[in-house]
């Protein structure tokens, strides 16, 4: 299926029942018309990090089911897949291969070596801070080769997480087939995991190295272009690198909505919203939550800093279940940029806040994303968390068919599949439609969507969080 202008739900394939068929019940059973889309995050073998260190990607995760279960899928609901463009896993047979053969592997290519990549085989200590990395030293592993020799290769992430060398033949060979395959296995979209870290150079930051990453950016997209698959960078930082991306043509996420939002149920303005929205391309996908925590880096300068900080200070204190040490070692998360929860604790576990936020998500521009948490307006998972010691998984409950079903006869998620239904279809969502932001007084907002001679307002109370839909 092609791309619609429809709610699309980003959830694991065992997150909604155990696979990808009980995942399909559960759509045709309770959201058919409420879901349009399905981004399916990382179904295949993986190593580490729920998916996202694969070790292939022409096959699923038998747990989950097979490509058949996929395609049965995609006949309904237009599909998003993940590539992670800058890395695989260290346990994939072309990481193996490696370690064994090491100058005799066939794969050797794929990967970057700090013997190859620094003047004097490592970098000096100017260069390592110049780099944007994700740990306190120089972004590498230790290989140990059969051979009994040892060499630094480069590791932005998690030690299962191996960088891809973009810039040699045969990578680029691996990632032309590997997004061909996608598109004819269905995906109608495919996101573009890390992609900024993707492309290395010594004395840069080696992050959205311009223009370098518009390079990679459009030969992706060149190989999609007779498939008609559109390709969705993640990026999480500054805005106005999104915005950049929107100019080049490319679909952005939204991830300043959910702080943005957050401000103005909190303090009941919503002066900073509004003139965000009204910055906001038509052509991206917003957010209020997904599979990793509340970005807090995205809305830098979009608010002043002491209301970013007031926000996180806000999501604790009014939030239900969020603690500070949640994003902490203690539970393997030293994120500084995010903060772990669920979009309905942060909100105090609140269903009029819930549904107002979820209400001006979907009037925003773009095409609204829920993850499935979310669409299920799930409370912070302490037990799941504590169990694995892990912050995100805070925000990843496993729900049973059994569960959902109980879940379906609460009024917050009965009352949000209905909104989900509304913007899929209303005339005044199109994705071209005019959108007019009005503050009649600063706790006050009034949304009006109009697209030819249809027309649909919301008109909300910032601080008691009462709204209705004209």
């Amino acid at each position: 299926m092609v791309l619609d202008n429809k709610v699309m739900l980003i959830t694991y394939a065992d997150s909604l029942g155990k696979n990808i068929e009980e995942l399909q019940h559960v759509l045709d059973t309770w959201y058919q018309d409420a879901v349009g889309g399905v981004h399916i995050l990382p179904f295949f073998p993986s190593s580490a990090d729920r998916g996202f260190a694969p070790m292939r990607y022409d096959k699923v995760d038998e747990a989950f089911g097979d490509f058949i279960d996929v395609s049965e899928l995609g006949k309904k609901y237009y599909l998003m897949f993940d590539f992670m463009v800058n890395h695989i896993s260290k346990s994939s047979e072309y990481f193996k291969d490696f370690e064994e053969k090491k100058e005799a592997s066939e794969y050797k290519d794929f990967f970057i070596r700090y013997k190859d990549f620094w003047e004097n085989g490592e970098p000096t200590e100017e260069q390592v801070d110049l780099i944007y990395k994700r740990k306190p030293r120089a972004p590498y592993i230790d290989v140990y080769f059969a051979d009994g020799t040892t060499e630094k290769v480069w590791c932005t992430f998690c030690e299962e997480q191996i960088d891809l060398d973009i810039t040699k033949e045969k990578t680029k060979n691996f990632i032309k087939d590997t997004l061909v395959d996608m598109a004819e296995k269905g995906a109608s979209m495919i996101r573009l995991d890390a992609f900024a870290y993707a492309v290395k150079k010594p004395d840069t930051n080696c992050f959205f190295v311009e223009p370098d990453i518009w390079e990679l950016l459009h030969e992706i997209e060149n190989v999609l272009k007779p498939y008609k698959v559109e390709i969705l960078p993640e990026i999480h930082e500054h805005y106005s690198i999104q915005l950049k991306i929107a100019e080049q043509g490319f679909w952005i996420y939204d991830f300043a909505l959910p702080v943005l939002v957050l401000h103005a149920l909190y303090n009941g303005e919503g002066k900073y919203l509004k003139r965000w929205m009204e910055m906001s391309p038509k052509k991206q996908f917003t957010t209020l939550d997904t599979h990793d925590g509340i970005g807090i880096v995205d809305v830098k300068d979009l608010i002043p800093d002491e209301d970013i900080d007031k926000v996180k200070e806000q999501m604790f204190s009014k939030g239900a279940n969020v603690k500070k040490i949640y994003n902490t070692a203690a539970y393997n998360n030293l994120d500084i940029y995010q903060v772990n929860t669920t979009y309905y604790s942060a909100l105090g576990n609140n269903d009029d806040a819930y549904l107002l936020a979820r209400a001006i998500q979907f009037f925003a521009p773009g095409i609204p994303q829920v993850y499935y948490v979310g669409m299920l307006a799930g409370e912070n998972d302490i037990e799941l968390m504590e169990e694995t010691k892990n912050g995100r998984d805070i925000n990843r409950h496993y729900y049973s068919i059994d569960e959902i079903e109980q879940e379906m006869k609460r009024e917050v998620v009965v009352k949000l599949r209905e909104l989900m239904e509304l913007r899929n279809t209303h005339p005044a969502f199109a994705l071209e439609a005019d959108l007019q932001i009005e503050l009649p007084t600063p706790n006050e907002l009034i949304m009006t969507r109009t697209f030819g001679e249809a027309k649909i307002s919301l008109h909300a109370d910032l601080i008691s969080h009462r709204f209705h839909i004209e």
